[in-house]
């Protein structure tokens, strides 16, 4: 499980890296068939900049977020860069502030679901955190996500990101696949028919 720090960002993402990986498979697969082009994997710093905005952080150069990115695996396949390794521990910086990137690998004793829901029920009721953006794997763990959800802080910024709009839920949410779109170099144009 993530730690209980005594310190946490005013922002925070939490991913679960496994089906963020997957769900960029599924688009790169479909879209090289549409486009009739190659896709290359997603530019992960794009990406977190992409999941960044969707959960309300704006332009602010001082502005630290942590990201949290919850695995079983080595490697994300369809993301550059793509092990955890070696995103463990590193950061970047651009318009949107400074990134620091947590990788948490899965324990044997537990689940990626389990992980999940201990991990961001930890976030949202971690005093200094003010905004929140969860990437579950919303197919199988929404109405944990959700029941869970009920019980944090009216005043938290929380937006859940899935690939399809989620019933009644009680935060923000935004579409998963158009920041995964964005960092693969998807544009709306191609989408259009426009060259």
């Amino acid at each position: 499980m993530i730690e209980n720090r005594e310190k946490w960002s005013k922002n925070v993402i939490l991913v679960d890296a496994d089906y963020a990986d997957s769900v960029a498979f599924d688009l790169i697969v479909n879209f090289e068939r549409m486009l009739e082009r190659r896709i290359p994997q997603a530019d992960m710093a794009k990406w977190l900049e992409c999941v960044a905005l969707d959960g309300g952080l704006r332009q602010d150069s001082q502005a630290v977020t942590q990201v949290v990115l919850l695995h079983s695996r080595e490697q994300m396949e369809n993301f550059r860069p793509g092990t955890f390794a070696g995103l463990d521990g590193t950061a970047f910086k651009g318009p949107l502030g400074e990134f620091l990137i947590s990788c948490v690998a899965v324990e044997p004793m537990t689940t990626m679901g389990q992980l999940f829901i201990d991990s961001m029920q930890l976030l949202a009721s971690a005093e200094e955190v003010k905004r929140l953006v969860l990437v579950p794997n919303a197919e199988e763990l929404y109405n944990n996500v959700r029941d869970s959800l009920r019980h944090a802080d009216p005043d938290k910024h929380i937006t859940l990101l899935a690939m399809q709009p989620q019933a009644s839920c009680p935060c923000r949410q935004e579409i998963l696949g158009y920041s995964l779109m964005a960092a693969l170099g998807i544009k709306g144009e191609e989408l259009n028919g426009r060259p």
